[in-house]
């Protein structure tokens, strides 16, 4: 399982547009690459990332080989409601992870 980091703010106004990043930690092996014997390194890569905020999906995205390791990804969203910001993904190998940060909104 590769591990994640999520920043969202702790505090929001209802109706306030707030910013929400994610560094994963996956190697994100594209197929193209060869070990120190020659043999191709399998590709990959995370294929499915699902955003959701209070149970209602924000974001999703599907990556391609085109991803550097270690993506980094930023997105916006509005508050609405106090609730929990969870994103999960699967990559090729069928291992999957999970972040989740909460949000309370006055």
């Amino acid at each position: 399982m590769s591990a994640g980091r999520l920043r969202v703010p702790t505090r929001a106004r209802r109706g306030e547009v707030i910013e929400i990043r994610l560094l994963l930690e996956h190697p994100m092996e594209n197929g193209f690459r060869r070990d120190a014997l020659g043999r191709a390194v399998p590709k990959n890569i995370i294929n499915t990332l699902v955003a959701r905020y209070d149970g209602r999906e924000i974001l999703r995205a599907e990556f391609g080989t085109g991803v550097a390791a270690n993506p980094y990804l930023a997105f916006f969203t509005r508050a609405t409601a106090s609730g929990e910001v969870v994103v999960s993904w699967v990559d090729d190998a069928g291992l999957a992870g999970e972040v989740r940060a909460p949000i309370e909104v006055g």
